[in-house]
């Protein structure tokens, strides 16, 4: 017996198809569902489409369809999160609300032979809208009626809520307290116009402005001693341009997405991609090839690799004798760098004390160029490190000084001793990586026309991280890839450089005098740290703030005594969910604070142990500007929608409350008050009318909105209006579509090039620029007392801390992870489900097996410092001994209102303490978030049991 199977194309009576009458099957369902007949449209049956896309004909009936799908508005903005994305979204409005978000798509290409830089986005910015009405959305301002933490609050007007803080600030400026008020608020990129909000105002009063990029472990140290610049990168697009890329502990495909095409079509074009992580992690999966060093041996490993490279002569000699501070002679009886003062070749140098000796091929001696002691300070354009002379890279012999004859060796030399220690067998032992695998990419590496480094937070965040840095960074150094299209060591790790930063920083800080503090630091000596240190750590502690070297604020008095810190606001962060030593400052600090500010959004972990908590426009509510290293180009935040509530953006926030205390401050009839140590006079009955002054221009009432603010920052910045050029980049501009800079500031170490994506150093390698260091070089030996009585002159491999949190056997480690930006869509339901939607522990079946600990269990992960509950899931791709708790989970999201840091002491390492030169510092020196210590995540030591109650089942 057959079946008749008629084909996709067959016909019936009516002269419609098959694939016809599905076609229309979905729009029939649709008018049935609604009552509507196809008589009462006039149509008599089907309808056949035969080009749906190219001639598709209105049909009136659809619009019901059509309107469902349909908007009223659309506007341009992003997402101020501290993520390097700065990705241009298009929000669509419908009947008031914010509908949804899409990626705009219309970045200007600049270089047709690399990937078309759209779209940007990830998952997370395109559940934005959520957050927009989300449950935990702050909509009217709430003042604390319980403990803090607890959760209790009162709704009051913004007058009660400004009133209040504004009588408090003007008590404490009254009272000379004004360096007991801190501002704490990242990464100035993401939104420069909302950092500059708070800072403003905390300048005026003469507060303090925290740093943030050293605290949160991102800062890598090792840059700023070597190189004496904060992480200049190249622009991602770059990494097309390169033959070989090492991915070294930057989890490219999980915190860089917008970025990541760029490194996976590279593989493509026939670039080698190498990845260095401690477990296999999703970028690894994406690699040719994957090294897992044991956690906390980078450097080990970087040192090897460049062992390598020296002892097979794969190094580019003629970079580093003109490029570095190989060439310089060092004295072996103290350890410091032979002065041209000391064998009289200083000359008319203005400080011979700081200028430095080569050799030359004759075995003459001659005076290094470039360096600090014959510059006009740090950054010297006008200096040359141009050799006219060819310089010996090895170099033993005595030399005869001003105080007898004294035996020297130059830097490579001692370079080279150093890294004899990093046999093949050593660094197999320290890395578990094969002898051979690090080798053969070293040799790799070196041999490649053009090759680079992406390297992550993955190796800041050990105690250590200097040396990792340093070590990394002689890889490039060695090999001579700095300066050149597809070279260079890139760090990304937040939007840490900002390119329109003349603006934004007389936005900021229109006094010109600025206290600032390394948030680590003040956070160590206030939650009491101090007096657990050991006594060396201590004692340096010590020492740098008696010296200056690091600020600590509110500053001793005259009698010696030293205020506690009374005041806090914190907007567009959240300090206390990135609170290393949390328990400490919980415990210790935060009663030390008579206000606790908080402006945001949204209910976090911050908000909920603040005293007052102020509701600020979300995202898609404020103008604003947005930009990264990671690209080239500038794009806005405009009000997709009004404020909800009583929400106002954080410009008009603290716009009122200035207006409120200069309201308050005229009614007590208070006096103006002398700064202790700039100056200048802090009068609170004018500070409204100095917070909407232009002080460049001294126009009154022009800094009244964020859109305003907005156009300053271009128009005072060299990127977005060159002083040499009649272009320049408007608001307006960037509404239109995002703009490419047209200009590179002075912070910068290259230009931005028609046609070329930015690639730094090139002041320094083609321009002959001296380096930002004391040496006026790419700096591998520092000569600081510190780094010399530690044996780090030179990068080291050392081990960590032994026993921190105590004697347990599981490394504790804290990534960025997949599903959040920091704490922001840590709790959003979305992403929330697209995970286990609790906090997770990440174990080695191996170590779980020997716990008894099965996949869903719900478990106690522990050390002295204190417990966390959590779930517990398997995880086969990380490394046995490792317990790994992706970082950011809110308190609340615990049992017990404990989280992730609750199990992480902090500390600091010395060297990160130091001011060099000593005596003025010009090399390293505080700066925020350039050069002071950082917070430290592992290096911490935890174990995991069931908790009570036994298993907690599988994870559905």
């Amino acid at each position: 017996m057959s079946r008749h199977d008629p084909t996709d194309d067959a016909t019936d009576s009516s002269g419609i198809s098959r694939r016809d009458f599905v076609r229309g099957l979905g729009a029939a369902s649709l008018l049935g569902a609604t009552g509507l007949s196809f008589a009462d449209d006039g149509m008599q049956g089907l309808e056949a489409v035969d080009d749906p896309i190219g001639n598709y004909p209105y049909r009136d009936w659809e619009d019901f369809y059509r309107e469902e799908w349909d908007w009223d508005d659309i506007a341009r903005s992003t997402h101020s999160v501290n993520c390097t994305g700065s990705c241009s979204w298009n929000v669509f409005v419908k009947d008031g609300q914010v509908w949804r978000e899409e990626q705009a798509g219309d970045y200007p290409t600049f270089d047709e032979s690399l990937p078309d830089p759209n779209p940007r986005g990830c998952q997370k910015g395109a559940c934005y809208t959520d957050y927009v009405n989300a449950d935990q959305r702050v909509l009217h301002p709430l003042r604390r009626t319980g403990e803090r933490g607890e959760g209790q609050w009162e709704r009051i007007s913004w007058d009660e809520a400004l009133t209040e803080i504004a009588d408090h600030v003007i008590d404490e400026v009254q009272a000379g307290r004004y360096d007991a008020i801190s501002g704490f608020t990242p990464i100035p990129a993401m939104s420069p116009v909302s950092f500059a909000s708070g800072s403003r105002l905390v300048n005026l009063l003469g507060g303090v402005s925290h740093s943030f990029y050293d605290w949160y472990s991102d800062l890598p140290p090792g840059q700023p001693i070597t190189w004496g610049t904060q992480t200049d990168n190249a622009e991602s697009a770059d990494w097309h341009n390169a033959d070989y890329i090492i991915a070294w502990g930057s989890n490219i495909n999980v915190t860089r997405i917008p970025d990541a095409k760029y490194f996976l079509d590279a593989g493509y074009d026939g670039t080698k991609r190498v990845g260095i992580f401690t477990d296999y992690s999703q970028t690894a999966i994406h690699t040719d090839e994957w090294l897992s060093p044991h956690g906390g041996s980078d450097t080990a490993l970087a040192l090897g690799m460049a062992q390598t490279i020296v002892d097979q002569g794969l190094y580019d000699e003629a970079h580093l004798k003109e490029q570095t501070d190989m060439p310089l002679l060092v004295r072996e009886d103290t350890g410091k760098f032979l002065r041209a003062g000391e064998v009289g070749l200083a000359g008319d140098a203005d400080d011979p004390e700081k200028v430095f000796v080569m050799v030359d091929a004759d075995g003459t001696l001659r005076r290094a160029p470039g360096s600090l002691g014959e510059r006009d300070g740090q950054h010297d354009p006008s200096a040359s490190i141009e050799l006219d002379f060819d310089p010996r890279l090895s170099v033993e012999r005595a030399v005869s000084t001003d105080s007898g004859e004294v035996e020297v060796r130059s830097v490579w030399e001692n370079l080279r001793d150093e890294l004899a220690q990093y046999t093949p067998e050593f660094v197999h032992e320290e890395t578990g990586v094969g002898r051979s695998t690090y080798q053969r990419v070293a040799r790799e590496f070196a041999e490649a026309d053009a090759a680079k480094i992406i390297h992550g937070k993955g190796v800041n965040d050990w105690y250590h991280n200097d040396l990792g840095n340093r070590a990394i960074q002689l890889l490039v150094t060695l090999t001579g890839n700095l300066g050149e299209p597809g070279t260079g060591l890139d760090h990304y790790v937040g939007q840490e450089k900002i390119w329109t930063f003349h603006g934004w920083k007389v936005l900021s800080f229109p006094t010109g005098s600025v206290r600032g503090v390394p948030t680590t630091l003040w956070t160590y000596y206030h939650s009491g740290i101090l007096e657990n240190t050991d006594p060396d750590t201590a004692e340096k502690i010590q020492q740098s703030i008696d010296e200056g070297w690091m600020p600590l604020y509110p500053e001793e008095r005259d009698d010696g005594s030293r205020p506690d810190p009374s005041t806090m606001f914190v907007w567009r962060g959240n300090y206390f969910n990135q609170a290393k030593g949390n328990v400490a400052v919980e415990e210790q600090l935060w009663p030390k604070l008579d206000l606790v500010v908080d402006i945001n959004f949204r209910m976090d972990s911050t908000a909920m142990y603040s005293d007052i908590v102020l509701p600020a426009a979300s995202h898609y509510e404020k103008y604003d500007l947005n930009m990264t290293d990671m690209h080239t180009y500038v794009h806005p935040f405009t009000p997709a929608v009004e404020p909800l509530g009583e929400a106002k953006t954080d410009w008009e926030i603290f716009r009122l409350l200035a207006r409120k205390i200069q309201e308050r401050a005229k009614d007590r009839g208070v006096s103006p008050v002398e700064d202790r140590k700039f100056d200048r006079t802090i009068d609170l009955t004018t500070i409204y009318d100095d917070y909407v002054r232009d002080w460049e221009s001294g126009e009154e009432d022009a800094l009244t909105d964020g859109k305003v603010a907005s156009e300053f920052i271009l128009e005072h910045s060299e990127e977005s209006n060159p002083s040499d050029s009649d272009e320049q980049i408007t608001f307006a501009d960037t509404e239109e579509q995002p703009q490419r800079l047209l200009a590179a500031g002075d912070h910068w170490t290259s230009d931005i090039e028609d046609g070329e994506a930015y690639v730094p150093w090139q002041s320094y390698v083609h321009d002959k620029e001296p380096w930002p260091t004391f040496t006026g070089r790419q700096q591998y030996y520092v000569d600081h007392d510190w780094f010399l009585e530690l044996g780090e002159e030179l990068p080291t491999h050392k081990q960590g801390p032994e026993d921190t949190g105590g004697d347990y056997p599981l490394s504790y480690n804290t990534p960025h992870g997949r599903w959040s930006i920091h704490s922001t869509w840590r709790d959003s339901e979305k992403m929330l489900r697209l995970q286990r939607g609790e906090p997770v522990v990440y174990l080695n079946p191996d170590d779980a097996e020997e716990r008894g600990i099965e996949d869903g269990d719900t478990v106690e992960v522990f050390n002295d410092l204190g417990s966390v509950e959590v779930q517990a899931k398997i995880y086969p791709s990380s490394e046995p001994g490792t317990a790994r708790q992706y970082f950011a989970w809110e308190k609340f999201q615990y049992p017990d209102d404990d989280n992730f840091n609750t199990l992480v002491p902090m500390y600091m390492k010395p060297t990160q303490l130091v001011q060099y030169p000593e005596d003025t510092g010009e090399h390293l020196h505080f700066f925020p978030n350039y050069w002071g210590p950082t917070g430290v995540n592992s290096d911490v030591n935890v174990d995991v049991r069931l908790a009570d109650g036994g298993s907690g089942g599988e994870s559905q």
